[in-house]
């Protein structure tokens, strides 16, 4: 499957790795940026077949029924319950505790569509599982998908975010006027 990946993902669709993840790190949450389409979703998994790592995302437990949810489960799914009054940030934080691996991929944007800011529950994850956040961007223009160094967040969230926009600056997502522009 990694070598029909690779023939997709190179060959097919012209897209391109930039940079790695760290292999001896098992623990970590993703954020890919921008998230315009649902053509993220499949060159998710055509990433994560070719680097060879088991990664995991969140959906909301609806997603987790019927004959697709099978699907979803076996990709790595993790279903979350959005009923409100609860701490989902304690919830999500706690599925870390219980594996040995996870690498937990989220969008920031919380949606498809246009966004000034981002959601910060990705960022409050990693702090309070005391795990890096691992950047990646779904470039669309470029056609390729660059991969950060761990971060690893410290207590000035403002300075945290900004570092975190920089990273996505000029980035490209399939539906261009959806494309996250972080401001200077």
């Amino acid at each position: 499957m990694k070598k029909l990946a690779s023939f997709i993902y190179y060959k097919i669709l012209g897209w391109k790795i930039v940079g790695d993840f760290s292999t001896d790190l098992k623990k970590f949450v993703i954020i890919a940026v921008p998230h315009t389409s649902w053509h993220d979703f499949y060159m998710g998994l055509l990433l994560r077949k070719i680097v060879g790592l088991q990664m995991n995302f969140m959906g909301k437990k609806e997603l987790f029924t019927g004959p697709f949810g099978w699907y979803f489960r076996k990709v790595g799914g993790i279903a979350l319950d959005r009923t409100s009054g609860q701490n989902k940030v304690e919830a999500i934080a706690k599925e870390f505790e219980k594996r040995d691996e996870m690498r937990l991929t989220l969008a920031p944007e919380g949606t498809r569509k246009k966004v000034k800011e981002w959601k910060t529950g990705f960022y409050y994850i990693a702090k309070a599982a005391n795990v890096p956040i691992v950047m990646v961007t779904f470039d669309f223009g470029a056609k390729q998908n660059k991969i950060s160094k761990p971060f690893y967040p410290t207590d000035d969230v403002a300075a945290d975010f900004k570092e975190m926009y920089s990273f996505f600056k000029g980035t490209v997502g399939k539906n261009a006027e959806y494309s996250f522009e972080p401001e200077d």
